[in-house]
């Protein structure tokens, strides 16, 4: 399905991110890892180079680019290494992301700063120089790991920086999706039913208890593999939840995506 395909996405040395590209890989697909860890950090594990090599090995051929998508220059630079490298692309997937779930005296100008900066400014400067090759690309699409937008009060109320940059990614894809109408290329969104077993979620969220109580990555790129196969003539303009896509697939058994096998799992936000 996405043999010599070249999918770039941000954020792809761990998590979900990394969990997408090798299941995109599995198919021969061509994947820019394009994120700024050159070295490992303890916390988080991972670096462009280990997931690159990983893809690699599981069938895909890899080009790990040092990419901060908060420096216009460095997302230039990597999309042209990867139309250099590979003759285009295909997919675009936007999944660096920053959080801090912090009320409002509590978020610190710069922790503001960084969720705009990556989740908002980020985001659309990707797919604003990803879209001229996507336009010449085959079956293109955008997809933004964000959330439908649910305007009840606690989702801002909680934490309003956080929210609004999310909701703005959000935003894009419903934006994309109509100005992209003419050219065929696809912007849809993707969330979690359920909390993820990310780094995130261990250092930020929730610890040992809350991964326990989420599902797996895959889950995750399983739905993104569904969208992504599905005509970007028709298939655009959606907040997608990875529980609604795989039902749509005749998959409606998610127990084998647990991290624990029977555990109790705790709603994502925004839901």
């Amino acid at each position: 399905m996405f043999k010599g395909k070249t999918v770039f996405i941000t954020g792809a040395s761990r998590g979900i991110g990394k969990a997408i590209a090798l299941k995109l890989a599995k198919d021969g697909a061509n994947i820019v890892v394009a994120a700024k860890s050159v070295e490992e950090n303890p916390k988080l594990g991972g670096t462009i180079f280990s997931a690159a090599a990983e893809i690699e090995a599981a069938g895909g051929k890899a080009l790990a680019v040092v990419c901060d998508i908060r420096n216009e220059d460095q997302i230039i630079d990597a999309v042209k290494k990867a139309v250099e490298r590979f003759g285009g692309i295909d997919i675009l997937i936007n999944n660096a992301s920053a959080i801090s779930l912090t009320t409002t005296e509590a978020t610190e100008a710069k922790r503001f700063d960084l969720m705009h900066d990556i989740n908002v400014r980020g985001t659309f400067l990707v797919s604003k120089h990803c879209i001229a090759h996507l336009k010449k690309g085959a079956n293109p699409h955008i997809l933004n790991l964000s959330p439908p937008i649910n305007m009840d009060p606690k989702w801002l109320g909680n934490h309003v920086a956080y929210t609004m940059s999310k909701y703005n990614m959000s935003m894009m894809v419903i934006g994309f999706a109509e100005e992209l109408k003419p050219f065929r290329i696809a912007a849809n969104a993707l969330w979690p039913r359920t909390t993820i077993a990310t780094a995130a979620v261990m250092n930020l969220l929730g610890g040992q208890m809350l991964i326990n109580m989420s599902r797996t990555p895959e889950i995750i790129a399983d739905a993104a593999y569904a969208i992504l196969k599905r005509p970007s003539s028709t298939c655009t303009g959606n907040l997608y939840l990875d529980e609604d896509v795989l039902a749509e697939e005749g998959v409606t058994d998610l127990s084998g995506y647990s991290v624990i096998p029977g555990a109790t799992l705790y709603t994502d936000l925004f839901l």
